[in-house]
């Protein structure tokens, strides 16, 4: 219950938390929510899409301590001993992965969680979105996070499903569809745009390493001021994204709208959570004068 203005006492709203998608940025997400504690919010309902989705449903399963134990010790072997290589429709199985995380997350159906959850992901033969509210935790993890031409789809109720953010990078209208009074958005998106053309930051990095060393095709290096291949598919997939995103926001837009600042970080920098947790975190206190009234 909240007091009102006239001493009279009224229900609190039910809040809902969307988590947007943005490969390893999305580690910012526990600074989010452990900022949120400190002020007193916590939410009702809680969507995510790709990253988001990871994040929200170890938040749900109330493994958040575990997760964040875990990828704070993370490094660059291990990011790359988990990137097996697929023979089918994707360069990554995400078998080790998933395997990863069910040492760590005790899987359960989406039904049973804590918190009401939902995931994002998109049909791959039709290009619609998919709300995930029913069955394996992790499945619906690993169907949000299938980031096509990295991860092989995920094959559901004759569905075909990848990435959540090829739709809807920031899941608020989930949130709103389970139930939320108040929305408060994250959106990983909103400074990386041409991060990688920039010439302190143009590299081939992780995703180029683990191709060389599995004996796939290097991408060449072009010289002069034009970016590598990696780079140009990497920067087009940010453009197509935020531009959704935006799209998205300005169409139903959250009450909150958290935004760190995390271009420095590049696709596979999952090794540098402690960087993605602070900013998620910093990012989310500079809002504390808004979120004092959701407590």
């Amino acid at each position: 219950m909240v007091q009102a203005k006239d001493g009279a006492t009224k229900a609190r709203p039910r809040i809902g938390l969307a988590l947007g998608s943005g490969s390893a940025r999305g580690w910012a997400h526990i600074g989010v929510i452990r900022a949120l504690d400190a002020c007193g919010v916590r939410p009702d309902v809680v969507a995510g899409t790709s990253i988001g989705a990871l994040v929200g449903a170890a938040y749900a399963l109330g493994r958040l301590d575990a997760l964040e134990s875990w990828v704070r010790s993370l490094g660059v072997r291990d990011i790359v001993a988990f990137l097996d290589v697929g023979r089918g429709s994707g360069l990554i199985k995400g078998e080790r992965l998933m395997k990863a995380l069910r040492d760590g997350v005790t899987d359960c159906a989406i039904e049973e969680l804590r918190l009401p959850f939902g995931a994002v992901a998109t049909a791959l033969q039709t290009g619609e979105e998919v709300w995930l509210r029913t069955g394996s935790t992790l499945e619906a993890v690993r169907a949000s996070i299938a980031l096509p031409g990295f991860f092989s789809p995920v094959i559901r109720d004759d569905d075909m499903l990848v990435d959540g953010g090829l739709v809807n990078p920031v899941p608020v209208s989930l949130c709103r569809a389970m139930g939320a009074d108040v929305i408060i958005a994250v959106d990983l998106s909103t400074d990386v745009l041409g991060s990688r053309l920039r010439p302190a930051v143009t590299r081939s990095g992780l995703v180029a390493d683990w191709m060389k060393s599995h004996g796939l095709p290097a991408p060449p290096h072009s010289g002069g001021s034009m970016p590598s291949p990696v780079d140009v598919f990497i920067t087009s997939m940010q453009v197509m994204q935020v531009r959704i995103a935006r799209s998205r926001i300005a169409g139903d837009p959250p009450h909150v709208l958290v935004a760190p600042r995390l271009s420095q970080l590049g696709l596979l920098d999952f090794h540098r959570a402690a960087e993605a947790i602070d900013e998620g975190r910093r990012a989310t206190e500079l809002l504390a004068p808004h979120l004092g009234m959701l407590a």
